[in-house]
């Protein structure tokens, strides 16, 4: 079962309001980029239909029908909903280089993406739970 649900709405007027709004966790990955323990998350095992939104503004960034079980520990999707609502960067912390990809709408820190996906776009988008919401279709 998944246990989050899109209609919890934050509000985005600041920071610390932002602090406020989200466990520690979620904070720390989206506006830290910290990343969660992996098969820690509580959206890792979702086989549920619907959609993933960003848990700081409600963005539709991904759908159940993309998501695959990577062996990673995290949601792993082939695609995005639109590439539109993705950022993408350089990341070359931790002694490596990887793309990190972030919400276009208020820049929180989703998590990477890989070229070692599945078919038809050949991407894995390892994304953190604490920086998702779902709504069950």
């Amino acid at each position: 079962m998944c246990i989050r649900d899109s209609t919890w709405v934050l509000q985005m007027s600041s920071n610390k309001g932002l602090k406020k709004s989200l466990t520690k966790l979620q904070y720390h990955v989206t506006q830290e980029h910290g990343t969660e323990a992996p098969f820690s998350g509580e959206l890792n095992d979702c086989k549920e239909e619907g959609i993933y939104k960003c848990v700081c503004c409600d963005s539709e960034l991904f759908i159940s029908d993309s998501k695959f079980d990577s062996g990673t520990g995290w949601p792993s999707f082939f695609d995005c909903i639109n590439k539109e609502k993705i950022d993408f960067k350089e990341d070359s912390s931790h002694m490596m280089v990887r793309i990190e990809v972030s919400c276009k709408k208020c820049g929180a820190h989703l998590g990477h993406v890989f070229s070692d996906g599945p078919e038809p776009t050949g991407l894995r988008y390892c994304i953190n739970s604490a920086s998702l919401s779902f709504k069950k279709s």
